[in-house]
């Protein structure tokens, strides 16, 4: 979910938090480190007070567009109107016989 929050541009450290929702800071801030180890997260701190930090892809992470890209088209042709059925379902069992 982070990388998805970057596709559009650098964003804050809050910014990313508020877009999670329930993910804690602690979590965040562990994945963040993670993708900047891994070279698909570049962190650029300003020199302001208040001091400022923002988070962007890099050339790395930009490369999973596509991909991103490609399972929300098959989750919205898939999964979008896919209600979960109930296991032994009449459905379910014919279409085993």
């Amino acid at each position: 979910m982070l990388v998805y929050n970057l596709l559009n541009g650098p964003r804050r450290f809050g910014e990313l938090l508020e877009a999670l929702g329930s993910v804690s800071p602690k979590t965040v801030s562990q994945r963040l480190k993670m993708l900047e180890e891994i070279k698909f997260v570049e962190r650029q701190a300003f020199a302001e007070i208040p001091p400022r930090v923002e988070y962007r892809l890099t050339e790395k992470g930009l490369a999973l567009v596509d991909i991103i890209e490609a399972i929300r088209q098959f989750g919205e042709r898939y999964l979008s109107d896919a209600e979960p059925k109930p296991i032994g379902s009449t459905s379910e069992a014919s279409a085993c016989q």
